[in-house]
């Protein structure tokens, strides 16, 4: 990791980046994928995966159809863990439910607004390097509270071409019985337009790495909806000495195994605590089999000291983080200043880990500074909200001529007069 020491503010927008490949070039790779598939469809999919992932599936999609023999190759206290996490993130995402609420805003004047599922939704779960089953959870969760009708999931395939069978289990039991072995911008690119196999969906979800990102992101132009840009993991910690250092190196590293494009950034105001920690993380790697991913995003972080505690927190902020863990004695006041953040880690007991499995909250979030805007995933993301209105013989009465000053002072005739023939009809009624 590189350390800095108090660095001014005016290096600070510099120190906010993450690392990224050459946009452009990236850009046209992407953009090829997409477009060979949307001309050929399965055939271009099952390419793709047999030279991305070196293997071509035997069919798409795969079908869920012995559950119990997948349950068997998961171990006891791992199904009984999925079930712990599913039940609670039902739990919190159940809180976001919305009744009809119907108001009066003036005599006669009645607004509302309801929410409805989004017919068909796509979720990609990355399995590249790790298969991330905890992502169905928080995606498949809150799309079967919300009632989407379709839900269409898409994950790569193992060499062997198979997938992962926490990934199958996890996703039969929430309903899931059938998943395409697709990934990359490639399965972004089957969702959005639709194969002879994936049927198009609506809005795509779930993170991935950068060609990922710019898939969705590209597709999103041409009218598919997607959740956020959220790309490679990263994590913020702050900390202080009244935190073992051991707490804040399993932190740095829980997020830098990721991937080699994931990022951390750690803020502190002891220098030698600092060192202290890179102590740690070196003890820790050891131990890691995801080492090698390990270092070299740790080559892509940072370490700053800053004196300030105001001064942390502005950092905090420019850098918005996906995650950010707040280890310090006093984490209270510390977070009434954070404005940008995706989820957010309070006290030294409370690892993002947490969040990123079990807790409750949901772990798809926005990375890249996108905090600054997005909202993490929610129970919100999977349904739309349609507002209506009607206005009784009292209420067009009453609201009618505030409409016709309104449409006269923009010169827009034809409103005006939608107005004017209900109220004439009203002040002149036909015998």
């Amino acid at each position: 990791m590189e350390v800095l020491i108090n660095p001014p503010r005016s290096s600070w927008e510099f120190l906010v980046q993450r690392p990224v490949m050459d946009p452009s070039e990236l850009e046209q790779r992407v953009r090829k994928i997409l477009e060979a598939v949307k001309v050929a469809g399965d055939s271009a999919l099952l390419d793709f995966t047999e030279r991305f992932d070196g293997i071509r599936p035997a069919s798409l999609p795969i079908h869920i159809e012995n559950p119990q023999a997948i349950a068997s190759q998961l171990s006891p206290s791992l199904r009984e863990a999925i079930g712990v996490a599913k039940s609670n993130i039902e739990a919190f995402h159940r809180t976001q439910q919305e009744p009809i609420q119907k108001v009066e805003t003036m005599p006669g004047v009645y607004c509302w607004r309801k929410s409805l599922p989004i017919d068909a939704v796509g979720l990609y779960i990355p399995g590249g390097t790790a298969p991330l089953f905890s992502t169905i959870l928080m995606l498949a969760v809150p799309a079967k509270i919300a009632g989407c009708p379709k839900v269409v999931l898409c994950t790569p395939p193992n060499k062997e071409g198979h997938i992962h069978p926490a990934i199958l289990y996890t996703a039969h039991i929430l309903g899931i019985e059938e998943v395409f072995p697709i990934g990359g911008a490639q399965a972004v690119a089957a969702m959005a337009y639709g194969t002879e196999s994936v049927p198009k969906v609506d809005k795509i979800f779930g993170p991935g790495n950068q060609y990922v990102t710019l898939a969705k992101q590209l597709v999103s132009q041409e009218g598919t909806a997607i959740d956020m840009p959220a790309g490679p993991s990263e994590v913020a910690v702050v900390a202080d000495e009244t935190v073992p250092a051991n707490f804040v190196a399993a932190d740095l590293l829980s997020q830098a195994e990721h991937g080699v494009d994931s990022q951390v950034f750690f803020v502190t105001n002891s220098e030698s605590y600092v060192g202290e920690v890179q102590m740690e993380i070196a003890k820790q790697l050891h131990h890691l089999p995801r080492a090698a991913f390990a270092e070299k995003a740790l080559a892509n972080s940072k370490a700053i000291v800053l004196d300030s505690e105001a001064d942390q927190i502005d950092l905090i902020n420019a850098y918005a983080p996906e995650h950010l863990i707040l280890s310090l004695g006093r984490w209270e006041e510390f977070s009434e200043g954070i404005r940008n953040a995706g989820s957010v880690f309070l006290g030294p007991y409370t690892p993002e880990s947490v969040g990123d499995y079990a807790s409750g909250t949901n772990h798809t979030l926005p990375t890249n500074g996108y905090a600054r805007a997005y909202s993490g995933v929610s129970l919100d993301s999977f349904i739309k909200k349609i507002t209506f209105q009607h206005l009784t013989a009292q209420g067009i009465r009453r609201l009618g001529p505030v409409v016709e000053h309104m449409a006269k002072g923009e010169e827009l005739d034809a409103h005006f007069q939608a107005v004017r023939v209900r109220l004439e009809e009203l002040n002149n009624p036909k015998e």
